[in-house]
């Protein structure tokens, strides 16, 4: 089935996040899985094993049964006006990989395209990318990791960088504002987990079926690209609605003032023609140093969000949603909101873009012993300047930086949708 379930306001700004931005740790919901439980009555299979049926090591009781085959069959549709997984609500997992060009014929991109174009359509139904041939003595087409687990709702988002535009000698269409991110203020940024040509962003409420995508898109494009850098995410699951906790316990996506109504003017790319309907795609690692944010007492970390951790309201209120006035003094005339917190600065800024962050957890930094933990930052704007007037001010005297570290950075174009018959980045190539 696809999904075209309508969300409410409250539902929307949780989830996608569009709206005034904490670029250092913004993570977002969890697109729901409202469909209920299966049965027999809707047309589904019953998979409950039957008393003499051997145990299925996938199905740990009947809740777990039914919310896998909830998620299992949400579908997006692949072709549309936009790419899907900009406005999409947030999947339960990332698969983000950053690709190198190895070849400066544009024929040879084009043709790559096209065949991505065509195994994107077919794995976001929850297909493998061929059908089994006939004979046994050959690799499959398809590597086969996915086979029968659903689409789990999958997306697949494109994206190249100023680089790509360089090797193809297509520099005569590149935007003026479309050139690689500056250096900000405090970043550490390493060569492993930045730069690249083609950004590949594979979410879904499967991490298997996010990787099998890509490792699909990869392998048949090996004459052409080779991978640069990758990570993996994930979001906490969401019950009930909740806005999404990030490791440091904090609720994220909650200061966002806009709808989807406002997409036209913060997100969406008007010009050059090869960039209608797209978008402009930021993504950074940010290493989150837990053992210190551990060490650090409660009043600490409400100071340096500017909200109370528990609930998530501004300092001094009780409401997650209530208004964060960053003018409110106390008693003594002190601002209630401390104005070097992430929330203040990112109220102040009045700038807007849209958020689509995960967390990650990579195993130990060999440099320092402790966690390689933190959030993969991605956001979507219409102009990269939305995001460097806002990374300028928080590199410079946002208290969270005390906690965190910028190492990795990258920016996308990413074109518009496709339409059936069509490729990605045809108006680009053509």
């Amino acid at each position: 089935m696809t999904i075209k379930q309508p969300i409410n306001r409250r539902q929307f700004l949780t989830k996608v996040g569009i709206g005034s931005v904490a670029v250092g740790i913004g993570a977002i919901g969890l697109a729901g899985c409202q469909q209920g439980h299966e049965s027999k009555s809707d047309g589904q299979t019953d998979h409950t094993p039957k008393p003499d049926s051997p145990p299925n090591p996938k199905q740990a009781g009947e809740q777990n049964t039914n919310v896998k085959h909830c998620l299992a069959d949400n579908q997006y549709d692949f072709y549309g006006k936009h790419q899907a997984g900009i406005i999409t609500p947030a999947q339960r997992s990332i698969y983000f990989l950053v690709l190198d060009l190895h070849t400066d014929k544009l024929d040879d991109i084009k043709e790559v395209f096209k065949q991505w174009t065509q195994y994107a359509a077919r794995l976001t139904k929850g297909d493998n990318i061929a059908p089994y041939g006939s004979n046994p003595h050959v690799p499959p087409v398809d590597t086969g990791e996915a086979d029968s687990l659903g689409a789990y709702g999958l997306t697949l988002t494109f994206g190249v960088s100023p680089s790509f535009l360089q090797k193809l000698n297509l520099t005569d269409k590149k935007p003026p504002e479309f050139s690689d991110l500056p250096k900000f203020p405090r970043d550490q940024i390493r060569p492993e987990y930045s730069g690249g040509d083609i950004c590949i962003q594979a979410c879904s409420d499967d991490p298997q079926v996010s990787f099998h995508a890509v490792r699909q898109l990869v392998r048949q494009a090996r004459s052409s690209v080779s991978m640069r850098w990758s990570q993996s995410g994930f979001l906490g699951f969401d019950s009930g609605n909740q806005t999404a906790r990030n490791l440091f316990a904090f609720k994220d996506g909650t200061a966002n003032s806009n709808t989807l109504d406002n997409a036209d003017k913060h997100v969406w790319i008007q010009q050059p023609d090869w960039l209608k309907d797209g978008t402009y795609l930021v993504v950074r690692r940010i290493q989150m140093h837990l053992e210190t944010w551990d060490r650090t007492s409660l009043n600490g970390q409400d100071e340096t969000f500017g909200r109370h951790r528990d609930s998530g309201a501004p300092i001094g209120q009780s409401d997650e949603f209530a208004h964060l006035d960053i003018t409110a003094k106390d008693d003594e005339g002190n601002f209630i909101i401390p104005e070097i917190s992430h929330a203040g600065l990112a109220k102040r800024s009045g700038l807007q873009l849209l958020r689509r962050s995960y967390s990650y957890a990579s195993g130990i930094d060999p440099k320092t012993g402790q966690f390689d933990a933190g959030l993969l930052f991605i956001s979507f704007q219409k102009s990269p300047m939305q995001f460097t007037a806002i990374q300028s001010s928080l590199g410079r005297v946002d208290k969270m930086n005390e906690y965190i570290t910028h190492i990795g950075s990258g920016l996308f174009a990413c074109f518009g949708g496709v339409k059936q018959g069509e490729y990605l980045g045809q108006k680009l190539f053509e």
